[in-house]
């Protein structure tokens, strides 16, 4: 049996820690863009993917200028994208799993997506009133 000393388990430990960081790492950018035509973020990632995604969904980009949004610098390896003429950031890991903002701009987004699309009573309501003529007018 091998003998256990505070120094053998410390050297141990920290080799299990780097295979275990090696194993579950999350993808990092390569390089980022914005192209103005679609209004997207294109990123390119380091094992070799890429994605894109609106650029006004992220917290903090939705009014900014299209020179602002063309200036992305990556963060750290690339664990995220930096707008430094807006000081606006997103970790590549939550655009990557849909997360553009805070909880609170996430609910905003979808109170947004909600009320773009009618509930099934509403739909029926309106397909009853379009075959009635639709809205009456106003009287002044």
């Amino acid at each position: 049996m091998a003998d256990w000393t505070d120094e053998v388990l410390a050297r141990s430990f920290d080799a299990a820690k780097q295979r275990g960081a090696a194993v579950q790492r999350a993808p990092h950018a390569k390089s980022a863009r914005y192209d103005r035509r679609r209004g997207r973020i294109v990123v390119e990632l380091d094992n070799g993917c890429a994605f894109a995604f609106p650029a006004r969904l992220v917290q903090g980009l939705a009014a900014a200028t299209a020179d602002q949004l063309a200036e992305i610098e990556l963060l750290g390896d690339g664990y995220a994208l930096h707008w430094p003429r807006i000081n606006a950031d997103i970790r590549i890991e939550g655009a990557l799993a849909g997360i553009y903002g805070s909880p609170a701009w996430m609910a905003k987004l979808a109170a947004q997506a909600a009320s773009r699309s009618p509930s099934p009573r509403k739909a029926t309501a309106a397909r009853a009133k379009g075959a009635k003529g639709g809205r009456p007018k106003r009287v002044a």
